[in-house]
């Protein structure tokens, strides 16, 4: 993939995690000021509502990881999802300072497809939240379809 479509595709991605926050009816705020990792970087996003537990949600850059990639190749050999969960699970202690005041939620797919297991649950709650506002029950089959175009 060429830089320019890396980024094309990244700006891509995060457009849609709003667009698709903002027709759940939640509001949102990308890249959040005073949420910053010690390397500088900060979550992709914040609900400015309670998602759950009374806690507002962030999450983290959407990330397709090359499942053929060197570090990943053996693990994925022996079983579907397992890079999509390390990936997770990295960014999930890369975050963990926010464990107390937010809930965050890493969104990681597989480049053969693979959708993380907490991602996958994720989205389906999204997506039951969009039906509940539009009454579309389609709504979550059109989510996980944006996100498989994405990866592609």
């Amino acid at each position: 993939m060429t830089a320019d479509r890396q980024c094309t595709a990244k700006r891509e991605t995060n457009c849609r995690d709003k667009r698709t926050f903002v027709s759940a009816g939640i509001p949102v705020t990308k890249e959040p000021n005073g949420l910053s990792h010690s390397d500088g970087k900060r979550p992709e996003g914040l609900t400015l509502v309670p998602w759950k537990e009374g806690k507002p949600l962030t999450w983290g850059h959407s990330t397709v990881v090359c499942t053929v990639a060197d570090s990943y190749v053996s693990g994925s050999a022996r079983e579907s999802g397992t890079a999509a969960k390390t990936v997770a699970q990295h960014k999930e202690a890369k975050y963990a300072t926010l464990q107390g005041t937010h809930l965050f939620q890493p969104v990681v797919v597989e480049s053969m497809g693979t959708v993380e297991e907490a991602t996958t649950s994720f989205l389906a709650e999204l997506g039951h939240r969009i039906t509940a506002l539009s009454g579309d029950s389609r709504e979550i089959s059109f989510l996980f379809q944006r996100v498989s175009v994405l990866v592609q």
